[in-house]
């Protein structure tokens, strides 16, 4: 389970996230959907969890943008 404040470690990033870097968990938008801020300008993108993992999809026809991917953070490995 994911909650606000969690921290997710970027495991396949992108111009957006960098991989490697630690992100923490925004605000939910729905059971769904919640935001990952990039670290910019108070900017962020929706993610959502599924069987794949954690996920921001980027596959629009406009842009060549690749997904990112997230890995949950536990607290022991964290503090």
């Amino acid at each position: 389970m994911i909650k606000t404040g969690d921290k997710l470690i970027c495991t396949s990033g992108n111009d957006f996230y960098a991989e490697g870097h630690v992100y923490t968990v925004g605000d939910f938008v729905n059971d769904k959907f919640f935001e990952i801020p990039t670290g910019c300008n108070d900017e962020y993108w929706y993610a959502t969890r599924d069987s794949s993992g954690i996920c921001i999809h980027f596959d629009t026809m406009a842009t060549k943008v690749r997904n990112a991917h997230f890995d949950k953070l536990n607290n022991q490995i964290y503090a």
